[in-house]
Parts: structure tokens; sequence; C-alpha cells
């Protein structure tokens, strides 16, 4: 088969990491890539929210089958355009992706079928969103309803960091995911991630993790698109699993297919752990970054197999096969992130370090200049490691960050404390 993932990110270095270690994968195409990606798999400079575009290139290039990452694409309506033109491809349409694209909708379906989340209100303009928050008092969530990468959700802790939220939201801080304004009740518990594929009618449990969101050690500082990640997710048990696939997923998937917009990718649950039960947070369309790298790790090349059966529409037929065992990710951001970092430094010491099933250097942000690696973006690495222990996959990790000579470069040396407390 012919593949093309489209992005460029941790996530799709992963992707295509284990996509590649299955047989039927003979040409693997990484539309844009970056210079770790470029490695293992061909590059293609093509713009992946150009649903018409992205189709000629398949057309072109033969491509049979397509992996979208990025929610971006998803939102902009390419698993549309593709199904279209006939193309096999991984990801829901656009319809079913507002499932991530507006926080509102996901409140709207939850209600709907009775999931357990959070009880919201939406607001489009601030005065009554100010109003709620003061009547709700603290702590409250404020989410900003559009797309933001990841960075839309402020948790605050005291009314006027509520009120300062809504007043940075609709002057602009997110541009037009903004335009809305959702604010929710606080759940105290402990998150985990639930990742299952969803083929529009059957749904497949593929993994658990827990990333840690803020930059600084012990869970300090800013929010940030995740600073690494631990799969499995010891706090999300069968049991609790069993709770959120039957009371959350099932009815959501079921819900949106009622609707006439059938759901097919993967759904990301965002949930919330308390008592022995699990609350929606909010929910995903695409894998986690940097969730999906440990759990590439874990499944290794079967990863085709199941993409293809979810879209295909057959996932009844396939299971996930998982080692018993545990994979831990740390990722190395540019000094300054998430706030203002230099781009073009040199990282050095990746030749050296092993790349096999339990060990890779996953490339978030890099590309390739003058012969060197050099970092282009903010979160940069993902140094990814598994083990027959968490402890285990945590020390090979480190030891591997370690070697990496980047002194313009950090990252948190706590990955996974809340299961190994």
């Amino acid at each position: 088969m012919n593949i093309l993932v489209l992005g460029s990110g941790g996530r799709e270095h992963s992707l295509a990491w284990a996509i590649k270690q299955n047989p039927k994968c003979d040409r693997l195409i990484v539309a844009p890539g970056n210079a770790g990606i470029a490695t293992m798999a061909e590059c293609a400079d093509i713009n992946i929210l150009d649903g018409a575009a992205v189709a000629t290139f398949c057309e072109e290039n033969a491509i049979d089958f397509v992996v979208i990452g990025p929610e971006a694409p998803l939102a902009a309506g390419v698993g549309d355009a593709l199904a279209g033109a006939g193309i096999l491809a991984f990801g829901p349409s656009a319809e079913a992706a507002r499932l991530e694209a507006s926080k509102s909708f996901t409140k709207e379906v939850c209600d709907a079928c009775k999931a357990p989340t959070a009880a919201w209100a939406r607001f489009t303009v601030a005065g009554p969103a100010k109003d709620y928050i003061r009547a709700q008092g603290a702590p409250i969530v404020v989410k900003a309803d559009g797309l933001a990468a990841g960075k839309g959700v402020v948790v605050a802790m005291t009314e006027a960091e509520a009120l300062s939220a809504v007043d940075e939201m609709f002057a602009g801080a997110f541009g037009a995911a903004g335009a809305e304004v959702v604010i929710e009740e606080f759940m105290a518990g402990e998150e985990a991630s639930f990742f299952v594929l969803c083929d529009g009618e059957n749904v497949l449990p593929v993994g658990t993790a827990q990333d840690h969101k803020r930059v600084g050690d012990g869970d300090t500082g800013p929010n940030t698109g995740g600073m690494g990640a631990y799969s499995p997710a010891p706090v999300l048990t069968d049991e609790i699993a069993a709770q959120a696939l039957e009371e959350i997923v099932k009815p959501t998937v079921a819900e949106m297919a009622r609707r006439g917009t059938p759901f097919r990718g993967v759904l990301y649950a965002g949930l919330m752990i308390e008592n022995g039960r699990a609350r929606l947070v909010e929910y995903n369309v695409r894998f986690g970054d940097p969730e999906c790298q440990v759990l590439m790790m874990r499944l290794g090349g079967q990863v085709l197999d199941l993409l293809l059966a979810c879209a295909e529409g057959r996932l009844h037929e396939v299971a996930a096969n998982w080692a018993d065992d545990h994979a831990l990710t740390v990722v190395m951001a540019a000094n300054g992130y998430p706030g203002d970092y230099a781009k073009g430094t040199v990282i050095g010491g990746l030749d050296v370090l092993p790349e096999d099933s339990h060990h890779m250097v996953f490339h978030a942000g890099t590309a390739a200049r003058d012969g060197h690696v050099v970092a282009n973006g903010g979160r940069v690495l993902n140094v990814t490691a598994r083990g027959a222990t968490l402890s285990e996959a945590r020390n090979r990790a480190y030891a591997m960050v370690d070697r990496i000579d980047w002194p313009e470069g950090f990252c948190r040396r706590d990955i996974g404390w809340r299961a190994l407390k």
C-alpha cells in the first residue's frame, strides 16, 4: 500500500514509525513532515488544509490510504474532500470533527445522550459571562469555544482570574476560537485520556494515557500542549474504562449516528476521575500529542491494521493486542516555551541514540539545515522509551535525554510522577 500521513509533529512521526513496521506499507509519504520524519519516509510540501490539493496529490501518487494527524485539516473538511474523491482516509468528517472544534457542540451532544460531564453555559459577549462567573464563584473553568491548539482553556482558581480570562478571550487572545466562550463547573479529581477507535457504529478501545500539561516540575507554571506522557494510565482502571465506554463514548457515537453525522476516526476522551467514576472533560477527534507517541510505542505495526479496519467500517473484526508493558515520553522544548522562544538552534547527539522498539526520539518541531538538526518550534523532541515497568521506561527515557546536546532546550524531570509517587 502507498500511505500518506498528514502532519509535521511528534504525533505524526510516531504514527509513521508504527505504520512503517507493517508489511502492508510499501511507500510512506508524510506531508509536510520534519527533519526526523525525513530520515524514515518521503516528505511532501503540500497544503494539508486544502482538501482538493491533498486529493490531487493522492491521485498523482497512487495513494491507497491517508491518515490525518492534526485537528486543523479535519475541521477544514479534508476528510470530506478525500471521501468525495473516493480515497480511503482515517479521520472524521468536518461535521463530526465539531466534537473537538466546538466545545458547546460537544456539550449539547452530551446533554442529548446523557453522558456525564460538567455543568456549563455558553456566552457570546463578556457581560453575561462575567455575571455567570460571579453567580457561580470559583474555582471555575473558562474555555474558548473553538480550536485554540490546546491552549484555550483557563482553570481559574479565583473569580478575578476567571473574569480576566473572559476579557482576554473576547479581546481576541485565541483569535476566532474565542468568539464564543463556554464556562464550566470545575471538576475535581485526576485527569486521564482514553482513546477509542470508532467506525460510525462499532467502538474499539486502543489505550489509556496521562499527560503533563504544565510547563514546570510538580505541575507548576502555565499550561502547554503537553510536556510528557505515559501509558497505561493507572488511574483509568478496567472498571472505570468500562464505565466511560458505556456511559460516555458509546452514547456519543450513537447520538452522532442519530444526527446523520456518524463519527469515524479516533475519539480521544479526556476524563476526570473521582471516586471511581469518570466524567467527560472534552473530546479530541485525533490522537493526542504527546499521548500518541506512547501509544504507538506500545502498539507498533498493528496500528495500520487497526486504522484500516476503522476507516473501512469493520472494527468488529479486529482487536488491539497489547504487550504487558509501559511507555513514557519526555518533551524537550525550546527555552522560553510556552512563551517566546528562539528557532534555529542546533541539536546535537541525536545520531548516537538507539532507535528500536524500546527507544525512539520522535521529532516534534525540527528542521534540517546545513547538515544539522535544528529546533523549529516550541515543543521540539519527544524522547520516548518502553519498559517492563513505568520506572524502567522513565529511566530509559531520561538516560536518552541526558545524551542530547542542546543547551537551548529544557524538559521536565518528573514525567510520570503521579503513577510513580
